[in-house]
């Protein structure tokens, strides 16, 4: 039986997927419920912790070059100090989103740059929730 050969990979719409990208998925889908929509958009989750006063939900924007330095070249320069926005609670424990915006240094002139958030904020792709979201960031 060729389920068989594949062992833990299932055949599913024409092509294979593995136990391990299920359960990615799922994960994935379920972070998008917990976060503020549209976050993962910019920002992958690194690693969640318990501590003892609720979850702290760790965040490091992707590294994807703002549009308004797309035409200068840069690298990546790191994080800024980490900013810990409180969260809606859940199944009443406190939710801390601990947030490592990056910094990207422009080559030509040594500039440390960042995203403007505020410039985003006036485009059409975060939502609302995403908008208060990064208010609380940007305090």
């Amino acid at each position: 039986d060729q389920a068989e050969k594949l062992g833990d990979i299932k055949k599913s719409c024409c092509f294979a997927v593995s136990k391990s990208s299920i359960l990615n998925n799922q994960y994935f889908e379920l972070a998008t419920l917990i976060l503020p929509e549209g976050i993962l958009d910019y920002f992958e989750l690194t690693s969640v912790g318990k501590e003892p006063e609720g979850l702290c939900i760790h965040l490091e924007e992707k590294n994807i070059v703002p549009a308004e330095h797309a035409d200068v070249p840069v690298h990546a320069k790191g994080f800024h100090a980490e900013v810990r926005v409180t969260d809606f609670p859940l199944r009443g424990k406190r939710v801390t989103l601990c947030i490592k915006r990056r910094r990207w240094e422009n080559t030509m002139t040594g500039e440390i740059v960042q995203r403007n958030w505020t410039l985003l904020n006036k485009g059409t792709r975060i939502t609302n929730e995403f908008a208060a979201f990064l208010k609380g960031v940007l305090r």
